[in-house]
Order: C-alpha cells, then sequence, then structure tokens
C-alpha cells in the first residue's frame, strides 16, 4: 500500500509579473535520476478551507484483459464508469480501505458507476483475470496530473498561496514523497523530485 511521507522541504515558486495564479511542471524521477511514468501529483492547499468536492465523471476502460488507464487520478466525489471492450465479461473489484465493491460479471457498458468520495489508494482488480490490475488515486483537491512516459506533469493555474505538494507511483519500489511550496507569481514554473527507493 502507498502511504504519504512527511514533508520534505520548502520550496519558493515565484516570478516577477505578480500575477496570481501559476503553472507548475514537476519532474518525477527514481532514485537513479530516470523519468517516472504514471506517477501522481497533487497539491493541497495549507490552512484554507476544505474545497468543494468534484461533481465529475471517469473512465477506466478493459481493452485486451488491461485496464486503460493502469493510473488514474481523480477528485473526491468522482463517478467512475467501467466499459468493458473486451469481447470476454469481467468482474472488477477492490478491497481498498478508501473504496471497496465488486462488480457482477459483465460485458460491454452495464456495470453502474462507482462513487468514489473517499481520499486514498484504491487498487482495482478482476476476479476472473488475476494479472488485471489498476491503481486510483483519489485526492481532495482539483490540482492533480499524471506523469508521461517523460516523468513529466504539469499542475495548471495553481493560485496563490502554500501547498502540500505530493508525489507517489503505484509501485513499493519507490517511496512517496511531499513537499512544501509556496506560489507566488505567474508563468510556467518547472523543477524535479526524487522518489526514494522503497525496501
Amino acid at each position: 500500500m502507498i502511504a504519504l511521507r512527511p514533508i520534505v522541504g520548502l520550496v519558493l515558486l515565484a516570478s516577477a509579473s505578480g500575477a496570481v495564479a501559476a503553472d507548475l511542471t514537476l519532474d518525477i524521477r527514481d532514485a537513479a535520476g530516470r523519468p517516472v511514468a504514471d506517477a501522481v501529483v497533487y497539491a493541497q492547499p495549507v490552512g484554507s478551507a476544505p474545497l468543494p468536492r468534484a461533481d465529475t465523471r471517469a473512465t477506466i476502460d478493459q481493452v485486451n484483459k488491461e485496464f486503460v488507464p493502469r493510473v488514474s487520478i481523480v477528485q473526491a466525489g468522482t463517478q467512475v464508469f467501467f466499459p468493458n471492450s473486451d469481447n470476454i465479461r469481467h468482474s472488477i473489484y477492490s478491497f481498498s480501505p478508501a473504496k471497496t465493491f465488486t462488480t457482477k460479471l459483465y460485458s460491454g457498458r452495464e456495470a453502474a458507476p462507482v462513487l468514489f468520495d473517499k481520499t486514498g489508494l484504491v487498487v482495482l482488480g478482476c476476479n476472473i483475470h488475476d494479472t488485471m490490475v489498476a491503481w486510483v488515486f483519489i485526492v481532495d483537491t482539483p490540482w492533480f496530473a499524471r506523469t508521461g512516459a517523460d516523468g513529466a506533469a504539469t499542475l495548471k493555474s495553481l493560485p496563490n498561496g502554500e501547498y502540500t505538494l505530493s508525489a507517489a507511483a503505484p509501485s513499493a519500489n519507490l517511496k512517496p514523497r511531499e513537499t512544501r511550496v509556496i506560489v507566488d507569481g505567474s508563468g510556467l514554473v518547472r523543477f524535479t523530485i526524487a522518489l526514494d527507493a522503497g525496501a
């Protein structure tokens, strides 16, 4: 299971323009400096009132006996749809504390959407195909992104303020990391976060 670690630093992100929002691009690397694909990053405001929950939808498909995408990040309050694009039936389940559920065997688009309303990590599996695994990170903020093959992800339009910035990957070999950042400016700000090797 992936748990978040204590805050490890304070970074001031600033520009001279004096605007009230910034785009923040993060390069996520492993301990050897290699890019980490499918890592999730998100920024949680420090000391602010609770943010409104999402009323949005997301989709996780099933293609060639794989979940697509393999890693998702959604805001709490999101309904996730699970279409089945295979020509065989699947039964999706999760025993994760953030969301426990099981669907009946189905094909096509028969499964009802699942509301992800509690923050945390949800690991998905299929009762029929043991090799099918996916991860859903549920966060309490609208500022989140997933890294591409180059290990980069951008958080768009962060208002000025202080944030706890979290980065994690769906791997027991990489430790999640938290950093405290202060956003004060605008334009594109970029820096690197290294995820230490796990046990």
